[in-house]
């Protein structure tokens, strides 16, 4: 389990998607537990890692403070709200349609190189900086609290297209408003009862180290290391979604 934690977080600092890593194997520790319990404990693990990088990625990145601020703020409260409709829409529904949506950022990625590789000269009118913080602030963030999977991946893309940020920025943005939505959604799962404490603060320990130690390696290795690990990222959450639909 620390071992997972520490993977995930590495994978979250980076470009996101460490619950493919966490939340199996806390499912795996004990089969019979709710799946809502494994969500609510693989959420008090990543909010250290995540909350972990942000610090790192300030230090030495580019964060868009100005839209992640009120993002953030956004997030917990819209994250919250996917928790708590996690029990009344079920996953199996949503998963064609993110898996679709996961295929069309990678054919962005691979059909656009130069995507994330500089920032791009984005003209930062009012419109354009409202839909950087309502898209990840209340869309992305609720499908956070709802479901979860990709949530890292789907920021980074965001703060690309939309603020024109390169791929290492958008990841050191990505980690504030990622922050907010493994609050929010962890408040109401607290509430509910279902968090396992004890195995959460110590996953929350090693999903802090692992954040720390991919951030500084997004950061000295560049856009094009991200770039990678976000195709590769993309990738599982496919194959693993496909999976889990067809199989």
């Amino acid at each position: 389990m620390l071992a997972a934690a520490t993977s995930a977080g590495w994978v979250d600092a980076v470009v996101g998607g460490g619950g493919l890593i966490q939340l199996p194997a806390l499912l795996l520790l004990n089969p019979g537990q709710p799946v809502a319990t494994a969500l609510a404990t693989n959420k008090l693990g990543s909010i250290a890692g995540t909350a972990s990088a942000a610090v790192a990625y300030a230090r030495k990145a580019k964060p868009d403070v100005r839209v992640g601020g009120p993002a953030a703020a956004l997030a917990v409260c819209c994250a919250a709200g996917g928790a708590l409709c996690a029990a009344a829409i079920s996953s199996d529904v949503l998963k064609p349609v993110i898996m679709v949506v996961l295929l069309a950022v990678a054919a962005l990625v691979v059909l656009k190189p130069d995507l994330g590789r500089a920032p791009r000269l984005v003209l930062r009118t009012r419109r354009r900086t409202a839909h950087a913080i309502v898209v990840p602030g209340v869309a992305i963030a609720f499908y956070d609290g709802l479901v979860g999977p990709g949530t890292g991946t789907f920021l980074v893309i965001a703060f690309t297209t939309l603020l024109g940020l390169d791929f290492v920025d958008a990841s050191a943005t990505s980690k504030i408003i990622n922050a907010g939505t493994n609050l929010g959604a962890l408040a109401v799962f607290a509430v509910q009862g279902h968090v396992l404490w004890a195995i959460g603060l110590a996953m929350a320990v090693c999903n802090a180290a692992g954040a720390q130690l991919g951030a500084h390696m997004a950061i000295s290795r560049g856009t094009g290391f991200v770039r990678v690990v976000l195709l590769c990222v993309v990738a599982a959450l496919v194959l693993k979604m496909g999976y889990e639909q067809f199989a």
